[in-house]
């Protein structure tokens, strides 16, 4: 589900993807990692004008509930909030062969 959203984002559109499970979050947020980083080899040499731009731009660090709604709605305390944003690099689902499906669900 969450490779057909990026898919259907406009450039400049955002996803917000809210988990109530660590691994449900553990997956949102290997897979928005994988998409904010180019695909690239670390140790390859190039310059960073040549550089490949990302698909998405993490907006937000993880956001969670405070004190007092936690204290108000208890099923509040594992909710997890994360925000990326499309970029205007060329995006379709046949991109997303270069991330492993393994390294991002698992």
């Amino acid at each position: 589900m969450l490779p057909q959203a990026v898919a259907r984002l406009a450039p400049g559109g955002r996803l917000a993807v809210l988990s109530f499970h660590s691994l449900e979050d553990r997956i949102v947020k290997r897979f928005m990692r994988a998409l904010a980083q180019p695909a690239l080899p670390r140790d390859l040499p190039i310059r960073a004008s040549e550089m490949p731009q990302a698909a998405l731009r993490i907006l937000t660090r993880p956001v969670r509930a405070g004190a007092a709604e936690r204290a108000a709605n208890p099923r509040a305390r594992s909710a997890v909030l994360r925000v990326a944003e499309r970029t205007d690099v060329p995006f379709d689902l046949a991109s997303l062969a270069r991330i492993e499906p393994d390294a991002w669900r698992s």
